[in-house]
């Protein structure tokens, strides 16, 4: 199982929190980060997109960098590490992200990927006037397909004349496109999820957190590639807390919920539920502890000593079908580093397979 990290492209990471370490999803930050990583033998980054935060007293998510624009400069002073960045695919013309890939290949060769998403929040497009309406959680799938469809035409081939329902090319020529395979990552942990990323993607990435979550997880994608014949790996996340005990991480995430952005918990969880048709969505807001920024409970938390760490991820890693981990630190710095230090040592799997 390989390691990766789910990189800070929004301010103060995955903590709602007041108490928690506060910053800024500069370039200098994930650029320090990526090459830590790298340093460790991490080889998976992803970036995620978001066009619209959620307040509260820590402006959540209010302050977020562009994926593409901020991998590019990363890629080209680092060495070793694939970088997906996210797309909504609402928000920019695959013709347009074709060119853009293909002009980050150029820079990092073979490096850069693509984690499609189909949007979910609306408020993040109606502020744009980008939304085409609340339909389009019912249809969303679908136009991924044809979006996904252009997008690989013209990276493979470096032309389409698709015609569909939501896009219709004119012999579209690129001419400039990559010399290297460029890999596809898609989340969805519903079927219709799964049966897009069966169809367009590399890698699934799944929200599924408890082990045997995770072992459905892994079923189900491999049903849906045996319709398809394609061969797609598992990614999933989890959050690491690292403290010098299993009770001083604890601690630590007390003082964190000390600090809870509560309001902008109950944003977050308001968006969630616009969704009425996503499966993953409805099952997040649903997950949200609108009073703590840290659930001590929660499975995909894997908080305490680096011992209990590496204990939690040998299991994971246990797990037949899962390629690679994302992980993200209260403080991505401090904490990336004493995982390189005092938790790979303690792995008992390959993290280069």
């Amino acid at each position: 199982m390989r390691l990766g990290v789910f990189l800070p492209t929004g301010n103060n990471g995955w903590i709602f929190s007041a108490n928690s370490p506060q910053y800024m999803p500069t370039y200098a930050l994930n650029q320090s980060i990526v090459r830590r990583a790298e340093g460790f033998g991490f080889q998976l980054g992803l970036e995620m997109i978001s066009f619209r935060g959620y307040g509260g007293a820590t402006e959540h998510w209010d302050y977020t960098t562009e994926p593409f624009t901020l991998a590019s400069p990363i890629l080209a002073t680092t060495r070793r590490m694939q970088i997906f960045a996210s797309v909504g695919v609402l928000s920019l013309h695959p013709a347009m992200l074709a060119r853009m890939v293909a002009t980050i290949d150029d820079v990092a060769p073979g490096r850069l990927g693509i984690n499609i998403t189909t949007g979910w929040h609306r408020a993040e497009y109606a502020q744009m006037g980008m939304w085409p309406g609340d339909d389009y959680f019912g249809y969303r799938y679908e136009y991924a397909t044809e979006y996904t469809t252009i997008l690989k035409q013209l990276l493979e081939e470096g032309a389409s004349d698709f015609k569909g329902r939501y896009f219709e090319l004119d012999d579209c020529r690129m001419g400039f496109h990559p010399a290297n395979p460029v890999q596809i990552v898609a989340a969805g942990a519903s079927g219709r999820g799964r049966r897009f990323a069966a169809e367009f993607a590399d890698y699934n990435f799944t929200t599924a957190k408890d082990p045997d979550g995770m072992r459905t997880a892994v079923d189900e994608l491999r049903s849906a590639t045996e319709q398809t014949g394609r061969d797609v790996r598992l990614l999933t996340a989890r959050s690491v807390i690292l403290g010098d005990t299993d009770e001083d991480a604890a601690r630590l995430i007390d003082h964190y919920n000390a600090g809870t952005d509560t309001e902008a918990l109950a944003n977050e969880q308001g968006n969630y539920a616009v969704d009425a048709k996503g499966t993953s969505s409805t099952e997040r807001a649903a997950s949200i502890q609108v009073r703590q920024a840290i659930n001590p409970d929660d499975a995909a938390l894997f908080a305490g000593s680096p011992r209990t760490v590496a204990r939690r991820l040998n299991e994971l890693a246990a797990i037949d079908g899962i390629d690679g981990v994302l992980m993200h630190f209260d403080d991505f710095e401090a904490g990336l580093d004493r995982f390189g230090v005092e938790v790979i040592p303690l792995l008992d799997f390959d993290i280069t397979r």
